[in-house]
């Protein structure tokens, strides 16, 4: 029986040797052994994420080396959000819609923040990808969440984030939520330029902020 930290380094180093069927297995063998399958996606995962998109940031890789580890991770994490409890989990947290931005088609952070804010108690309304400036909008109007959290991953959609926040401000709900930004090239300045109100920079870093916007909205 190998140790739940064996099992969490193999998760991490699959990811960052962008080594998918060595995800899957490492995957596999969290579930095989017990490892509770958010500790394996915020240990394992998350950090191997992390890892590449701040390599990626440095230039010591490039995107190529990028979506390699983003398809090993997407590998691990549907198997790990297949074993994952079924049910309700919600527990008054705070309600979030997510999506990542028109144009870009890539999900896996935010699918581990989706699952990870699922598992904190947050009640989560995922867009999906290719998410339109108009369905954020309806959105926002519809579900009136707490947060509503964008991710674009290529520097070429990340346009789409302030058109989305522009579009809010047309139709008069953007001072009705807090928006997050998520991506590898989404910077601070960024976020302050287009008139955004947090950053996420990574899963775990998401997730606490998160929590303490919703902890305001709450008082």
């Amino acid at each position: 029986m190998l140790s739940e930290r064996k099992v969490l380094q193999d998760l991490l180093k699959s990811i960052t040797y962008y080594d998918e069927e060595a995800a899957s297995a490492a995957a596999e063998k969290a579930v095989e052994e017990g490892v509770d399958s958010i500790e394996a996606i915020e240990h394992g995962v998350a950090i191997g994420l992390k890892k590449i998109g701040e390599d990626y940031e440095r230039g010591e890789i490039f995107l190529p080396e990028l979506m390699m580890g983003a398809n090993a991770a997407q590998k691990a994490l549907k198997i790990l959000l297949e074993n994952m409890p079924q049910g309700s989990d919600y527990r008054g947290q705070g309600r979030i819609v997510i999506g990542t931005v028109e144009g870009d088609i890539h999900d896996i952070g935010k699918n581990i923040v989706a699952a990870m804010l699922r598992a904190n108690g947050f009640d989560i309304v995922d867009l999906g990808v290719d998410v339109s400036i108009q369905r954020f909008v309806d959105s926002v109007k519809k579900f009136k969440p707490d947060v509503l959290g964008m991710s674009a991953l290529l520097t070429n959609t990340m346009p789409k984030q302030e058109e989305v926040i522009q579009a809010l401000k047309r139709e008069n709900v953007r001072d009705s939520v807090r928006v997050i930004l998520g991506g590898v090239p989404v910077t601070e300045e960024w976020v302050k330029k287009i008139g955004a109100d947090d950053l996420g920079k990574d899963a775990m870093d998401t997730i606490q902020k998160l929590k303490k916007i919703c902890e305001i909205n709450e008082i």
